[in-house]
């Protein structure tokens, strides 16, 4: 997140002194663009690695500042999570082999990593969300303890002034707020780096935004979240949320999220995308060392620009506009910040491939975009492509509409084909990951389509824990045989191993499809919903959902049996409903709970947390579990 010496701006006076040299940037960007420092003549690539950290029940494993010094390599960093990592890859010249020497390279550093974690008992994985990240995985202690992230957790939490909303809708629905940006750290990545000179950074800067929808729906991989089965890449909606610090209140006012896809074309140079976030953003940190960057030019050097890399640091475009100074040559990038870490090396590459081609290739008649083309148009078919994948229609160009395949097998593929062998890549490489995409669009197999037909073909025969369990494990074993996506099998139940790694909480057994009703409704209520439910318990809430009680079959019989007829029809649930059913937390050992269940006599155990009814467990949950546990025991 650019440099580490950073700070919240605390007050008026830090933010003036910040935006001075944050404006003074501004001034020795476009002296440089204007006297033709940028370089040029020369492309280079590069990348950076997400990964997840897991134990040996395939949740994630917090371990990342024990790791680090055995690793002892800088290209390695921390994320915001104590169980994700980083790795910086060294850019590469864009030619010849380069493309097997990024896979050569990225298997070395992960090779590193999991020497690493030998003795830990932990192990890598590629993928854009972990199944199995759970609520309570994401809690503040398990934000890596460095003041670059507290500070930005800080800062927006002060902008946002309440909770954080999520609202994602897929074939299952979530709906939940948090108090922290660490809903953020389920998301893991494979950022690619694609550099441009200054005369040619708007036309490429606007053609990636152009290809941005079809090669992600080419590669989406984060499907599942919390055990919903949500947008194919989910990702991109909840990295928007999980850091937005927009209000509902503020619906009639047009405001911009920190996570965009962005607003409109650029125009005139980098220049002008980093002046439209200083004019939509507000400053949330600071960097510590504070440099005059005309000054330094005035003196032959050149400037790092820390001002505005802190800034750009804390704006999250899908494809951000990046300055740097590699060997003492100030240059310019672009980022891709939409691919998702996973599901294989070879299928990282493979995206990799994609896109650098295309941006290699960039046809004429793709050359200013802005008068050709409607941004909101580009806008659209990204966000088609992260809710649905390949099953889309795009807009393109003309005014067609092309099938999300159509587009990629006979448009783009030979496009970026082109602009691989435009840039002198080795043709063995140029057949081989173009055609894992080939392979991948053509079959309709992208990694959230093996995980979501894993996902529902376990739930047939496992509980959701059990299914997160397998699916998770069983992208960990393949990704270990390097086989691409499109050759994966689907999961099987048997991989989610050992029933300790999914019947070791109540929250991992418990239903969470439950029937409520409310302390004011009548008893003619629940007595029929029982009848039609078949259900013995339902638990009782108040208007503001909070668990205030349980009815049960046997407390209804009782009031039937003893009450006339007019008190049965006037009574109220209130006046009925057992007012201190017993419960647990979601944390709660199994054993811990079938022991509470015995010493309180009672056959429905209430799942809370934080006064809100989460989950709910019955005798006959456990009579299903120990079924399945004899089952796996022969």
């Amino acid at each position: 997140m650019g440099l580490k010496t950073v700070s919240i701006i605390s007050n008026s006076k830090d933010k003036e002194r910040f935006v001075k040299y944050l404006l003074n940037d501004i001034k020795a960007l476009e002296h440089m663009i204007e006297h033709d420092m940028i370089e040029s003549g020369i492309v280079r690539i590069g990348a950076e690695q997400e990964l997840c950290l897991v134990d040996e029940h395939w949740r994630p494993a917090p371990i990342i500042l024990d790791i680090l010094p055995l690793i002892k390599d800088e290209r390695f960093t921390t994320e915001l999570a104590k169980f994700n990592l980083e790795i910086n890859l060294d850019p590469l010249p864009f030619e010849k082999n380069c493309l097997s020497v990024l896979q050569s390279n990225l298997l070395k550093n992960i090779k590193k990593v999991e020497t690493a974690l030998k003795n830990v008992n932990a192990k890598v994985l590629l993928t854009g969300i972990l199944p199995t990240i759970r609520n309570k995985d994401l809690n503040i202690s398990n934000m890596t303890p460095l003041e670059r992230y507290h500070a930005l957790a800080n800062s927006l939490s002060k902008l946002r002034n309440g909770m954080f909303e999520f609202h994602i809708s897929g074939t299952d629905e979530l709906i939940t707020t948090h108090d922290t940006v660490m809903f953020e750290s389920c998301n893991t990545s494979f950022q690619l780096h694609f550099q441009v000179s200054a005369a040619e950074f708007v036309d490429h800067y606007n053609w990636a935004q152009m290809i941005s929808g079809p090669v992600l729906a080419a590669s989406t991989n984060s499907p599942l979240l919390l055990g919903k089965r949500l947008w194919r890449e989910t990702r991109i909606a909840l990295f928007q949320q999980s850091i937005d610090i927009r209000q509902s209140k503020d619906h009639l006012r047009e405001q911009s999220s920190r996570v965009s896809f962005g607003s409109r074309w650029i125009h005139d140079s980098i220049a002008d995308a980093f002046k439209e976030d200083i004019i939509r953003f507000d400053t949330l940190l600071s960097n510590d060392e504070k440099t005059n960057s005309m000054k330094l030019l005035e003196e032959g050097k050149i400037p790092s620009l820390d001002a505005l890399l802190v800034h750009n640091s804390t704006i999250y475009k899908w494809n951000r506009p990046c300055y740097g100074v590699f060997n003492g040559k100030p240059h310019l990038r672009i980022e891709n910040r939409y691919l998702a870490s996973g599901p294989t090396l070879p299928d990282q590459v493979a995206n990799a491939a994609f896109w650098f081609g295309l941006m290699s290739a960039m046809p004429k008649e793709y050359r200013h975009l802005a008068d050709k083309f409607e941004f909101d148009a580009a806008k659209t078919n990204f966000l088609k492509a992260a809710r649905d994948g390949l099953d889309n229609k795009f807009m393109w160009m003309d005014d067609k509409k092309y099938a999300a395949q159509e587009l990629i097998l006979q448009i783009l593929l030979p496009m970026a084909r082109q602009g691989l062998i435009n840039a002198h890549i080795d043709k063995p490489d140029i057949d081989h990951y173009l055609g894992l995409v080939e392979e991948r669009v053509n079959l309709g197999k992208t990694g959230s389509q093996w995980m979501i037909d894993s996902y529902n073909n376990l739930r047939k025969t496992g509980t959701r824990d059990q299914a997160l369990v397998a699916t998770t494990a069983a992208i960990y074993h393949r990704q270990q045989e390097m086989k691409p996506i499109a050759q994966w099998n689907l999961a099987t139940i048997d991989e989610a191993g050992n029933f300790l790694n999914y019947y070791l909480h109540i929250d991992q057994i418990m239903t969470t499809d439950i029937v409520t009703v409310k302390e004011d409704d009548l008893i003619d209520l629940v007595a029929n919903i029982m009848d039609w439910k078949q259900v013995r318990e339902i638990p009782v809430e108040n208007e503001k959902g909070d668990l205030v009680g349980l009815m049960t079959a046997g407390l209804l019989v009782n009031f039937l049996c003893k009450s006339d007829k007019e008190k049965k029809q006037n009574s109220r649930i209130r006046d009925l409903m057992n007012k201190n059913p017993v419960w647990v937390s979601p944390e709660t050992s199994i054993s811990d709970s079938v022991a509470t269940m015995i010493e309180k006599k009672t056959s429905c155990l209430l799942v809370v947390d934080d006064k809100k009814l989460v989950g709910m467990v019955t005798d006959r949950h456990f009579v299903k579990v120990s079924a399945k546990l004899l089952r796996d025991l022969k």
